[in-house]
């Protein structure tokens, strides 16, 4: 076990990210097929994909899901997946060739290096290209090598690098993972110690001003700030699922963000959960769906804490010192 999302049967991870851009993505591979759900709790997503995942549609298993920067522009890396995908002969066959089904979730990384780069479809590609059954890479890598949190006063102030987390458990045959790109403007807290480890900073950028603490004490618009922000995740499992289970266990992952990000899932948010299923292990779903909470907490604080400056946005471990 590498307290990872691969740590699941099927599940296979890359990134290709530009660090001078400041943004990347992250393909989340699953070959053989998964069964899919996914839960958009966030007012402002950029997605592609998703409507076909709902319970009552056609589509029953996807081939990849893509984390990318870059916004809704970011949602281009897909093509490069699909191809990649195509090329090995994987997807739905619809007479000359197959068709990948490669949901994408994005977050607005464009203010935070050079908003002219973003992910295209030769990025997606090369993710699918560095894939690997045991990457466990966090921090400044895919898509969360952009990301930032704390923009509650602009990007002019405050922020605190966000990045990418990875995180699994396992009770007897059973895993769950998580694997999630952090960009979001609320605090993020440690549930466990309490702890506020990132967010808007004080004016001196010493020490974290607490967003709830601006909100409730401060009558000003804070306008500027809640455009920009997204947590986008994905969970996954070897229990047997189905698409309304999938979707009930991507919604309840959705409790993770809710326990170390405050505020989340505002207007500005567009925090997206995808769940998918390799295995055909019987389990308790309640037993599944509060293990993926668990584990998607812990990936959250995971990408705080592993994250490293860049672009002269200072990290946790800055703040720390």
């Amino acid at each position: 076990m590498n307290d990872a999302i691969t740590d699941v049967p099927g599940i296979e991870v890359g990134h290709a990210q530009d660090l001078q851009a400041g943004t990347g993505c992250t393909v989340i591979l699953c070959r053989d097929g998964a069964t899919p759900g996914v839960s958009v709790h966030g007012g402002a997503p950029a997605t592609r994909e998703t409507d076909c995942l709902r319970p009552e549609n056609m589509v029953t298993e996807v081939h990849a899901v893509v984390l990318t920067g870059g916004s809704a522009y970011g949602l281009d890396c897909a093509g490069g997946v699909m191809r990649y995908l195509e090329e090995q002969g994987i997807g739905y066959h619809v007479g000359p060739t197959r068709v990948p089904i490669v949901p994408t979730a994005g977050l607005n990384d464009l203010g935070f290096a050079d908003h002219r780069i973003r992910p295209d479809a030769a990025m997606g590609y090369q993710a699918c290209l560095n894939t690997s059954g045991s990457n466990k890479e966090q921090g400044n890598v895919g898509a969360g090598t952009g990301a930032a949190i704390g923009r509650l006063e602009g990007n002019a102030r405050g922020m605190v690098k966000g990045g990418l987390g990875v995180a699994s458990f396992s009770i007897g045959e059973l895993i769950v993972g998580a694997i999630v790109a952090v960009n979001c403007n609320g605090d993020v807290m440690d549930p466990e110690s309490g702890e506020i480890l990132a967010g808007t900073l004080n004016p001196e950028r010493t020490r974290v001003a607490g967003a709830m603490r601006l909100l409730t004490t401060r009558n000003e618009q804070y306008k500027e700030g809640f455009p920009s922000n997204t947590t986008i995740g994905v969970v996954a499992t070897n229990a047997r699922l189905d698409k309304s289970i999938a979707t009930r266990i991507a919604m309840m992952a959705q409790d993770g963000y809710a326990r170390t990000i405050i505020p989340i899932h505002t207007l500005g948010d567009g925090d997206v959960t995808f769940c998918l299923s390799t295995g055909k292990l019987q389990a308790d779903l309640n037993r599944v769906g509060a293990i993926a909470a668990m584990v998607m907490a812990r990936a959250v604080v995971k990408a705080v804490k592993a994250a490293e400056v860049l672009h002269g946005v200072p990290a946790y471990k800055d703040l720390a010192k």
